[in-house]
């Protein structure tokens, strides 16, 4: 057992694949203050921020955040037929309400499920009491306005929206992969939870590799959509809004999830300051490669546009 164990261990090394006590030690540990964690940890906070530096992001319709303002909700949605709620301080996809549009006096999710607005005072009220936050703190709802989903994309996943995750180190992009959620992930693009990721080239956009609970995949379980096909438009534009990540957050090591809108193009939806390791066994390879050619840079590009060209360049895996 331990000489497998050994021999597994090495094998890893060898695919330079980064593990956890590495990560949060040399790169997390190293790169990021903590004192810049609020930033990203709090959603409403990265918005604000994002739409001061001009970073593309949902826009901010209006917040709530005490118990007493959620009487007034139907006012505040009058004429508002499609927005999404958000915990500002919640994790993991919970809490985040998409609403589609309106019947009547009801309100329109995924799958045509209909609410009341007793049900969405309901969903605000457990918001602000911490159900859907970090450590269960008092929280935020945050309303924004819905994504419109670029045309291209509708066909990827099933029900929820695809976002792109996109590593970034030192402001420059590292790897990236795409997240299609699937009936088995309820809806929402969480690999542990049976969304399908799809590793993506860093020069092209195009699908690499492709997994589904640990496993190689070639076909979308529930779209019958053809993985290795997926090709994602105005890719350079998505790693360059990635890249400015680092300079609009001052964080070294952090994960941008991003999603191409229909009218508005690339869209910032959060960071993440202690990014997962599952976009290695999305692409099939190692982050350590990659994060040892950019910390063995001289001199590192002065803008987002030329670090992006430099990783197209260096971490190319097509031919």
């Amino acid at each position: 057992m331990i000489l497998r164990h050994w021999r597994t261990a090495r094998r890893l090394r060898q695919a330079g694949i980064l593990g956890m006590n590495r990560r949060n030690v040399h790169y997390i540990g190293q790169y990021n203050d903590r004192r810049l964690y609020p930033l990203v940890d709090d959603k409403l906070r990265t918005k604000l921020l994002a739409e001061e530096h001009g970073v593309g992001t949902p826009s901010l319709r209006f917040t709530i955040r005490h118990q007493h303002e959620v009487r007034d909700l139907a006012g505040r949605l009058q004429g508002v037929d499609e927005f999404v709620i958000k915990p500002a301080k919640g994790a993991g996809g919970k809490g985040i309400l998409v609403v589609t549009g309106r019947r009547g006096d009801r309100f329109l999710t995924g799958g045509e499920r209909e609410l009341s607005l007793e049900d969405l005072q309901r969903h605000v009220s457990n918001t602000l009491a911490g159900l859907h936050s970090l450590a269960g703190m008092p929280d935020t709802a945050v309303f924004e306005d819905r994504i419109r989903l670029d045309p291209r994309f509708e066909a990827l996943s099933y029900e929820g929206i695809p976002d792109i995750r996109v590593l970034v180190f030192l402001g420059y992009p590292v790897m990236a992969m795409l997240r299609l959620s699937t009936k088995d992930s309820q809806g929402k693009a969480n690999l542990h939870q049976g969304a399908v990721g799809v590793g993506l080239d860093i020069a092209t956009g195009r699908c690499a590799h492709a997994v589904q609970y640990d496993q190689r995949v070639y076909q979308h379980p529930d779209t019958g959509v053809t993985l290795d096909d997926i090709d994602i438009p105005d890719w350079r534009s998505l790693l360059e809004l990635a890249a400015r990540c680092q300079e609009m957050s001052g964080l070294g090591y952090l994960g941008a999830d991003l999603v191409l809108d229909r009218d508005r193009g690339p869209q910032l939806l959060e960071l993440n300051a202690r990014p997962g390791l599952s976009v290695q066994i999305a692409n099939g390879c190692g982050l350590l490669p990659r994060l040892g050619a950019i910390e063995a840079l001289e001199s590192r590009h002065a803008t987002a546009e030329a670090r992006v060209g430099w990783a197209m360049e260096q971490f190319a895996v097509s031919t």
